[in-house]
């Protein structure tokens, strides 16, 4: 099999696994129990506080351990609107989120609050000026996430946050992409909540966390428990935690080897696709975009008609996120970057880890050659495509002949 939807979710790595087993079969005590098994388990929560904290450049008591980066999301958005309802409900967020965000709007929207979705150019970026512009004397929060999760395009957020700290501005950045794959500091970034994820980077899946920088006024999103500092009850999956704090330590303790071998080969891919493969069109940026993700719209063609083509050849891709999987609709990522129903609908997303080799990609470009060649044997549209297209070559072609028999 080769692997190519890492955007999706990872494999644990082996060093992962290792340090969560004691605390799936020895060390299993609650960690809020006061005996020597539950004081292990603290411990451990602890240590993985620390580790994640240390990688971007937070304090480990402003890290908060949940089940997902979909629940961090939600805490976030919904946490940092009721804390601040007095202050204001107007909310700046983009077209481009992922769903754990933009439902969550949909779902403050219907209770009372203003959310302004903002565009993105044509490859997915935002203008921080935009941002700029559309603050309003009520606005309490600004969500923009640090890396997109479907084209890859890595969004100005420093500048972003640095705009809704001087305007004393909540500012909240879904990293759960980006934590891992690219450098992520709080500081830099001057980010007031962000969210990541385990299973992202080599981690298990369950298990996410949420950074709230220290003053800020965050409601509790689980009530019953005094678990995580009175801010989320119910035990904590300790097995999982240990196993993030591992896998946070093992991506960002060789992040820059790891972004320059998946860049060389996103690169590499990249031009072989267009080079091999006619009427593509790359979304997203060609920098400025995670090492990993390469996105391509292929005309007349369905996305998930390419997908499953690949499986069967043992090939994994995907047709977009991962969360929106059988949706009739198309990507609203491409369709706000500009892209047709048609483009969208069309469009596979391929996305490497430094594990995968040259010779994995040229098997998934022959592949993908091969099965778009047929697909579109079957499109009606696509051989009418090609008929305009040639006739327009051959009118430019008599067009400057006669005018040659003029004497140009």
């Amino acid at each position: 099999m080769i692997y190519l939807d890492h955007a999706a979710t990872t494999k644990t790595a082996p060093e992962v696994v290792e340090a969560m087993l004691p605390y799936l079969t020895e060390h299993y005590g609650n960690p809020g129990a006061l005996n020597s098994s539950g004081f292990r388990g603290k411990k451990a929560l602890n240590e993985a506080r620390r580790q994640i904290a240390a990688a971007i450049n937070a304090k480990p008591q402003e890290i908060y351990f949940t089940a997902g980066g979909t629940e961090s999301d939600n805490w976030a958005l919904k946490a940092a609107a009721e804390s601040c309802r007095e202050q204001g409900r107007h909310i700046i967020t983009t077209k481009i989120e992922h769903h754990a965000v933009l439902h969550t709007c949909r779902y403050l929207e219907e209770n009372g609050y203003e959310i302004t979705y903002l565009d993105v150019d044509g490859e997915g970026r935002l203008d921080p000026q935009v941002v700029r512009a559309a603050i309003r004397p009520d606005t309490v929060l600004i969500s923009v996430m640090l890396a997109n999760n479907e084209i890859g395009t890595i969004e100005p957020v420093e500048e972003i946050g640095a705009i809704a700290r001087q305007k004393g501005i909540c500012f909240h950045t879904d990293a759960v992409q980006a934590l891992g794959q690219i450098p992520v500091d709080v500081e830099t970034l001057k980010a007031d909540l962000l969210s990541a994820s385990a299973h992202k980077l080599n981690g298990p899946k369950g298990v996410g966390m949420l950074y709230i920088r220290e003053g800020i006024p965050i409601v509790p999103f689980v009530h019953g428990g005094a678990q995580e500092q009175n801010r989320r009850a119910g035990t904590e999956n300790v097995p999982g935690i240990v196993g993030f704090g591992a896998a946070v330590q093992r991506a960002c303790g060789r992040l820059s080897d790891k972004i320059r071998k998946e860049q060389g080969l996103r690169d590499y891919l990249i031009r072989e696709i267009e080079t091999r493969i006619p009427d593509c069109r790359l979304n997203g940026p060609r920098d400025r975009r995670l090492p990993g993700n390469v996105n391509f719209s292929f005309p007349f063609i369905r996305g998930e008609a390419i997908v499953i083509s690949l499986d069967m050849q043992g090939i994994c891709a995907s047709s977009g996120s991962a969360c929106t999987a059988g949706s009739q609709d198309p990507s609203h990522v491409l369709l706000a970057i500009g892209l047709s129903e048609e483009e969208a609908f069309g469009s596979v997303r391929l996305t490497l880890s430094e594990e995968n080799t040259k010779e994995e990609l040229d098997r998934a470009v022959a592949a993908l050659k091969q099965i778009t060649a047929r697909l579109r044997e079957m499109s009606p549209a696509y051989e009418n495509y090609k008929k305009e297209k040639k006739l327009q070559r051959e009118g430019r072609k008599e067009n400057w002949a006669e005018r040659c028999d003029t004497g140009c």
